[in-house]
């Protein structure tokens, strides 16, 4: 295998695992960046806070395996629509993560 070979193959395996990884950060990055533990990550906390809670509760969430594959649709709306509320008084989000392999963001509002 000549140099120019071996070049182009480092250069392409490059490209790949930081393509890799670039699109696996993408996926844990979220308005709120929580404290991540490399093994379990599991935590609760406000990202809108305005005071009153209101009577009902919504959520809405996306589920991402192996930073591969990311489903769900974790807007206000969404929440807000899953509670039958209509007028969004506090929202909050929680984080699970289990090894990078399993992420969990959900939404969660509170309002009447």
């Amino acid at each position: 295998m000549t140099l120019r070979c071996k070049t182009a193959r480092i250069a392409l395996l490059g490209c790949l695992l930081g393509g890799v990884a670039g699109s696996t950060l993408g996926c844990i990055a979220a308005p709120v960046v929580p404290p991540l533990g490399m093994i379990y990550t599991d935590v609760h906390a406000p990202l809108a806070p305005r005071g009153d809670v209101g009577t009902r509760r919504g959520s809405s969430q996306v589920t991402s395996i192996l930073g591969l594959i990311s489903i769900g649709d974790a807007s206000v709306k969404a929440a807000a629509a899953n509670g039958n509320i209509r007028e969004v008084k506090l929202v909050d989000y929680e984080y699970t993560n289990v090894l990078l392999i399993f992420q969990r963001y959900t939404t969660v509002v509170y309002g009447d």
